[in-house]
């Protein structure tokens, strides 16, 4: 794995941090490799009962595509007659956000400053964000002529709506943080100084919870939003029998009658 993405796995959580703060956290092709391996080990390990995923330096989260590396090989293509360049989209966007998404457990972006194009569609892909309150979100993808990727068409009309979400991709500008989070575009806004440690608790806590759980919710909240009533109910009656005959269901109701916290298992 390049070391322009760290992986680190402690009591359940994995912490992947994006390393290129001389870059603002842009995504050249090293990165977007690495970031797409670790999601996919974090997500296949059945040790990670939750994923962290932050960015080195205080300036920013993820400004998108490395456009310096972008402008070159939208050259070398050009002189081969080839349109190989926006390939990457398939290749590591894609399954980016689509593990960032469907991982049957939870994911919690610790964002720390400028989250632009890519870089806020990951953030969205995330089930819970907690944000600086220096950070700045822009879909910015109108601003270079380009459409929207990352699983941002699928990701923004579901945080905030169609319309908003058009109005952000059209007419791409910067959110401040107090601004995004009452859009609803995240969940909590902390000081700067406080957001590793604010960011790592929240993703401890959902690590040491009923994980089967927290699966069953990301996949009835995805499924619940383009399908029909009758359709999310017989969802919702096949994912609570999982849930209800996991062994994180049994621990939690003894818990309960015994008064005393319960200690999942995450199974």
């Amino acid at each position: 794995m390049a070391d322009t993405v760290l992986y680190e796995v402690g009591d359940a959580l994995a912490t992947i941090t994006l390393n290129r703060p001389e870059a603002m956290n842009a995504l050249d092709v090293a990165t977007k490799v690495a970031l797409r391996e670790a999601l996919r080990e974090a997500a296949d390990d059945t040790a990670v009962r939750a994923v962290l995923l932050t960015a080195a330096g205080d300036r920013a989260f993820c400004v998108g595509q490395d456009l310096k590396e972008h402008t070159a090989l939208l050259a070398e293509n050009r002189a081969k007659g080839t349109t190989d360049t926006m390939s990457t989209v398939r290749e590591h966007y894609n399954p980016i956000a689509h593990t960032l998404t469907t991982m049957r457990k939870p994911v919690v972006a610790g964002v720390n400053g400028v989250a632009a194009g890519a870089g806020l569609g990951f953030a969205l892909a995330a089930d819970y964000r907690v944000v600086a309150d220096t950070a700045s979100f822009n879909t910015s993808f109108a601003g270079v002529a380009l459409s929207a990727d990352s699983g941002l068409s699928w990701t923004l009309p579901r945080v905030i709506g169609r319309g908003r979400a058009a109005e952000l991709l059209l007419f791409p500008r910067t959110l401040k943080a107090d601004e995004a989070y009452a859009l609803g575009l995240v969940h909590r806004v902390v000081p700067a100084a406080d957001l590793a440690r604010e960011a790592a608790a929240v993703a401890r806590t959902l690590a040491t919870g009923p994980t089967v759980a927290y699966a069953g919710i990301k996949e009835a909240l995805a499924f619940g939003s383009d399908h029909s009533l009758d359709e999310t109910l017989a969802k919702e009656d096949e994912l609570q029998t999982r849930a209800g005959s996991s062994e994180d269901h049994a621990i939690a109701v003894d818990a309960f009658l015994a008064k005393r916290r319960p200690q999942y298992l995450g199974r």
